[in-house]
């Protein structure tokens, strides 16, 4: 064989092998892009987990709006007589209904503190009966940021749908609106979710 020829058929092969600094220069690469989609997956996971904990957040607070509505809904007069609402404020309700189907008609307290919603039964006891037993509080929605975002639980309106500024036209109040503004962290996106709901309070309607 023509030894030229030779030679030029070993020379490509003797040259198709990687250096040393081609591979640490690969594996650097490897490793850099590694360690991006491995930083970007646990981005995801973690920001994915945080929009699932408020989604189900949010759920369990319109959960509980649903629950205080249906029951300011059933507003009605105490077992002892009483009218049905005690007082009212900004986040802060009192009124009698029946809240668990029996014969006595329950104290209902609903409020916010802190950044809970909670839920207060009294039971009447006694004959005649009388509402002097110890709130059994019971936390209807949590991460409910409406103290700290200065936003009113409750808004109340009479027969006309004139809004009560008077808290102590007790009388006169007719219609409740509930806001409820949720967030399980306010120093991250999204901006806290607002709940409304409205009830009227047809034991009173028509009086």
């Amino acid at each position: 064989m023509n030894t030229a020829y030779s030679a030029r058929i070993r020379g490509p092969a003797a040259q198709a092998g990687i250096s040393l600094l081609e591979t640490i220069i690969w594996i650097g690469m490897f490793s850099m892009a590694m360690v991006a989609i491995t930083s970007s997956l646990i981005y995801f996971y973690r920001t994915s987990r945080f929009a699932v904990q408020e989604a189900g957040a949010v759920i369990s607070a319109q959960h509980g709006i649903d629950i205080m509505v249906r029951t300011v809904r059933e507003a009605a007069y105490a077992s002892n007589g009483a009218y049905p609402v005690v007082s009212f404020a900004a986040n802060d309700i009192l009124f009698y209904a029946d809240v668990d189907s029996d014969s006595a008609i329950e104290r209902v307290h609903y409020y916010v503190q802190g950044t809970s919603l909670y839920e207060g039964i009294i039971n009447p006891i006694g004959d005649p009966p009388v509402y002097t037993g110890v709130e059994v509080a019971t936390i209807i929605a949590q991460d409910v940021r409406n103290i700290s975002q200065a936003l009113s639980t409750f808004t109340y309106y009479d027969t006309s749908g004139v809004q009560i500024l008077n808290y102590a036209n007790i009388l006169g109040l007719r219609f409740v609106t509930a806001n409820i503004a949720v967030d399980m962290d306010i120093n991250k996106p999204p901006a806290p979710v607002i709940i409304r709901s409205s009830a009227a309070m047809r034991n009173l309607i028509g009086k």
